[in-house]
């Protein structure tokens, strides 16, 4: 193997908030055919990468899980990180698991677990403190993935869907729709607030409808507000994803929000959609849109 060659060897780091599933994660890759390691110290990765390299072709997709407790982890890590980014043989993808808090919570309780930050205290104490401690590795992340509404087998599937057989990552779009009223999705990485569009929920006979009807749609794209809204989103975007695809993300979440995530928020999700699905792998979807009043 030419070790001059850029991405000779597929390193994927698995790390997130404890709880949020990164056993499922690890097992996944396993399937894949990475060669696997749990819970590796980042002390030990440049010790690690020296073994990979020496290795040959023998171990050229990995796959690491790095469950930090502390700060002189995170430094560690970050360190390594910058060392590696100056390898020209190797291109590490950070994916991080994340959950809200109160299923997080659920989790501990069902186990009947501590938390490993907060061993003899309350659950909510330990996951409050390792956010905090997170928030910088996430901000680096290429993959974020929420597993709050994921059972093993859902993740399991979209850890295989996002990373083909071949090794290489699939960009993916994900357009959701969402209703401010009940919170903003978590792992959003761009949020369009369209709540100053008109309304149909105000016209009692589409009111029970939704984005996905013919009638709410063409209500909503009607009016020159939506657009120049379109028009505005749309320049912006086909500016921003090929930077995005560029930089090494696997996926991005533009979420879209109306208040109640039924009709503004669904029809344009849709309409953006499949405005960029002949360039990119579009997946849409639609948080809220069966929690209406009745359903």
């Amino acid at each position: 193997m030419k070790m001059g060659q850029k991405n000779d060897i597929q390193m994927v780091i698995i790390t997130g908030m404890s709880g949020a599933g990164k056993t499922v994660a690890i097992q996944s890759f396993e399937d894949l055919g990475y060669f696997c390691v749990d819970n590796l110290p980042p002390t030990l990765l440049p010790k690690f990468l020296e073994l990979m390299k020496e290795s040959g072709n023998k171990m050229n997709k990995v796959a690491l899980v790095m469950d930090l407790r502390g700060r002189e982890f995170f430094d560690s890590l970050f360190s390594a990180l910058d060392d590696i980014a100056e390898k020209s043989w190797i291109e590490p993808k950070i994916v991080f698991l994340d959950a809200k808090d109160s299923v997080l919570v659920s989790r501990y309780k069902e186990t009947r677990r501590s938390h490993p930050l907060a061993p003899s205290g309350l659950p909510l104490e330990g996951i409050s403190s390792e956010r905090s401690m997170l928030e910088e590795l996430k901000g680096r992340a290429h993959t974020i993935l929420d597993t709050s509404e994921l059972k093993p087998r859902d993740l399991r599937e979209k850890i295989l869907k996002l990373f083909s057989a071949s090794g290489q990552q699939i960009f993916t779009v994900n357009m959701v729709s969402f209703g401010f009223k009940y919170g903003l999705p978590i792992d959003a990485d761009l949020v369009f607030d369209v709540r100053f569009l008109p309304n149909p929920h105000y016209i009692d006979h589409m009111r029970p409808m939704t984005g996905l009807d013919q009638e709410v749609s063409s209500y909503v794209l009607k009016w020159n507000d939506t657009q120049k809204f379109i028009e505005k989103v749309s320049d912006l975007l086909a500016f921003m994803l090929p930077h995005y695809k560029r930089e090494g993300k696997s996926q991005l979440v533009i979420a879209i929000g109306c208040t109640g995530g039924q009709h503004r928020s669904v029809t344009l999700a849709e309409y953006f959609g499949h405005h960029f699905e002949k360039d990119y792998n579009i997946h849409i979807s639609h948080r809220d849109v069966e929690k209406r009043k009745g359903k």
